[in-house]
Formats: structure tokens, C-alpha cells, sequence
């Protein structure tokens, strides 16, 4: 469910700053936006599938470590002898029937980038029918479904959801859409999550911290670490992003020892065309610097031609892993998502 007017996951700067005149003026429309969002949510027709669904989702517009969380939980399940699979709508929603991603074939362009990240992890469907998406995964043989986002959709039946929480952002104003990032009011949506990630440090997300905790929800912590972050150590980068909080990347890069010299924010999920990789490279040449990016940037510069493929092969890129401060929690969500499909299964 999008926001009126956004593009993607864009956000208005207005969104993380105190409430103010434009979250005013767009009171009315957000109580609108609240009302349809809250009847979405409550409906009770969600199709149900024959294995545990496991939902990770956000409370707002914009990432919160949604991908990296899919990844970490489907290498857990296959430790717990499950064959995970992940179903995601794809950046766009340009496949309406279930599509198998491949990514060694398929694009950003025609999937999404992070469809092509999860695809590396576990077998990844993507189509505008979750359910279908699910059931596609099923009958090629994976017995635990991992939904990306999909929270307030409620299409598919979850028998556990997992919100994730940027610490450094947490939900903004705390307004919903499109005054603010909320994606529905927060009370209508923490009632129907099962526990919270809060990923990083900082304490922009402690209001829903202490909603979680009024309600009995457990709140776990998570932090992304980088890695191959020693290669570029101590040198001078030009460092370039599309994601949803580019301060966050730049930040990561200057926490370990990276001299930021340069720095240039596309918009969220930017595809990258030949005029921004020259100019890019001319930056870098003329300045003697060391291009870098992030993984989700990378994979949208994968199977180009020209400028493009130049630009790919001499960035560094900086993937992240994300690792749960209590290994514990980790098995606990496995654990409870199968519990609650067993339960399920009984009722039926």
C-alpha cells in the first residue's frame, strides 16, 4: 500500500522531523489513509498455505532491515532441517503471475534488487499473489515460507510476525501516511505483530519499544556489521548509494576508518544509467579516490554493458550480515512461527 504521490519508498524529509505545518496540513488525508489501512488489516480472508509463514515486516515507508533479516532467518531454518523459501512482491510488482527468481538471469530492472539479494539466500518467488507466490514455493518442495513485508497486506495467512526497527530512525513523526512514514496507525498494527527487532543503536524507536512492551510483545536486538569494510580502511572514497537512508551507509563507512571525500545519494532503488557511472568514474579519476557501494546498489549494476560495467568492476562493494545479539531469539521465532502453524493445523 503506497503512500499518495510517493515514488517507491521515497520520504520526505518532513517525515523524521518534529510535526509541523506540513504534517498539519496533511492531517485529514492521513486519517483517511489510517482508516483504509485499519479495515485492510482486520479483514479475515487471508489465504492460507500447508507451512509455517513467517512474516518480516516494517511499520513504515522506507528500509528497515527487512532483507538482511529474511536472509539471517532462512540460513537459521535451514540449520532447523527446514527448506526455506521467500516470497516478495519484487520492486514495482511487475510480475503478476509467480515468477522463480534467477539470479544469475534475471535483472533489477525486471525483479528488483532486493529479490535478487534473497534469491542468493534461499528460493525466491515473486508475484503480486502472495499466496500464489507461497504455493508456487511449496510445490517445489520448501516446507517454511519466509514473507518479505507483506505485514499490512494480511493476503497471506502469517503464522508470525516479525516487525523490524531502525534505532536510528524509528517511525519518524509518528504520523501515518502520507503526514508521516507510518504505513497505519501504530496502535492497529502492534496488535497484530508477534515481537520486534530493533536493529542498530540509538533510541528513535523506544515509542514503539514501549508500545511492545505494554502489550507483552518481545523485543529483540539485531545489529548489520559490514564486511570486507579492511579493504578500503584508511584510504579516501567516493562513496554512492539508492537506498532509503543513505546516512546510515555513510556513517557505517566513516565508523570504520573510511575517509568519506566524496559522497553522492541517488534516490531509493535508483537505476544507475550510463551519465551517472561517468560521471562517477571522472570524480573518482580526477580526485584519485576509491568508489564504493553498497550490495542492494551493486546488484543493479549486474549483467550492464559499457560505462556501467566499468563502473561495477572498479567499486568496492560493502555487504552487511545481520546477526541477533541473543542467538537464542533467532531460534525462538523458528521455533514459535512451526508451533503456531501446528495449531493451525489442529484448528482446521
Amino acid at each position: 500500500m503506497a503512500g499518495p504521490g510517493l515514488a517507491g519508498n521515497e520520504a520526505p524529509p518532513f517525515w523524521y522531523e518534529k510535526p509541523g505545518f506540513n504534517a498539519r496540513l496533511l492531517a485529514p488525508a492521513a486519517l483517511v489513509y489510517g482508516a483504509v489501512a485499519r479495515r485492510r488489516m482486520d479483514r479475515d480472508v487471508a489465504a492460507r498455505v500447508n507451512a509455517p509463514v513467517l512474516c518480516i515486516g516494517n511499520l513504515t515507508v522506507g528500509g528497515t532491515g527487512k532483507t538482511p533479516t529474511a536472509i539471517t532467518i532462512a540460513k537459521a531454518a535451514e540449520k532447523h532441517r527446514y527448506r526455506p523459501g521467500i516470497v516478495s512482491r519484487g520492486y514495482g510488482g511487475g510480475h503478476v503471475r509467480p515468477h522463480r527468481v534467477d539470479p544469475e538471469l534475471d535483472t533489477a530492472r525486471s525483479v528488483g534488487d532486493e529479490a535478487l539479494l534473497l534469491a542468493r539466500a534461499a528460493p525466491t518467488v515473486i508475484g503480486a499473489n502472495r499466496a500464489h507466490s507461497a504455493q508456487a514455493l511449496i510445490d517445489d518442495g520448501a516446507d517454511f515460507i519466509i514473507m518479505d513485508d507483506g505485514f499490512q497486506s494480511r493476503s497471506l495467512h502469517m503464522d508470525y510476525a516479525l516487525i523490524t526497527l531502525d534505532a536510528r530512525r524509528g517511525i519518524g513523526n509518528g504520523r501515518v501516511i502520507p503526514a508521516g512514514p507510518l504505513r497505519a496507525p501504530l496502535r492497529d498494527q502492534m496488535r497484530l505483530a508477534d515481537a520486534v527487532l530493533r536493529i542498530g543503536e540509538g533510541d528513535r524507536g523506544d515509542r514503539v519499544i514501549r508500545a511492545a512492551a505494554r502489550a507483552g510483545k518481545p523485543v529483540m536486538q539485531a545489529h548489520l556489521r559490514p564486511a570486507n569494510v579492511r579493504a578500503i580502511s584508511g584510504r579516501q572514497v567516493l562513496a554512492y548509494c539508492g537506498i532509503g537512508d543513505p546516512g546510515k551507509f555513510y556513517e557505517t563507512l566513516h565508523h570504520y576508518g573510511c575517509m568519506l571525500a566524496a559522497t553522492r545519494s541517488f534516490g531509493d532503488h535508483h537505476m544507475f544509467t550510463d551519465a551517472d557511472a561517468r560521471a562517477l568514474i571522472g570524480k573518482a579519476d580526477a580526485e584519485g579516490l576509491e568508489l564504493v557501494t553498497t550490495e542492494k546498489d551493486a546488484v543493479r549494476l549486474s549483467h550492464r554493458e559499457g560505462p556501467l560495467a566499468e563502473l561495477r568492476a572498479r567499486t568496492h562493494v560493502l555487504p552487511v550480515a545481520l546477526t541477533f545479539e541473543t542467538a537464542a531469539d533467532m531460534d525462538a521465532i523458528i521455533t514459535a512461527t512451526e508451533r503456531r502453524y501446528q495449531q493451525r493445523r489442529l484448528e482446521r
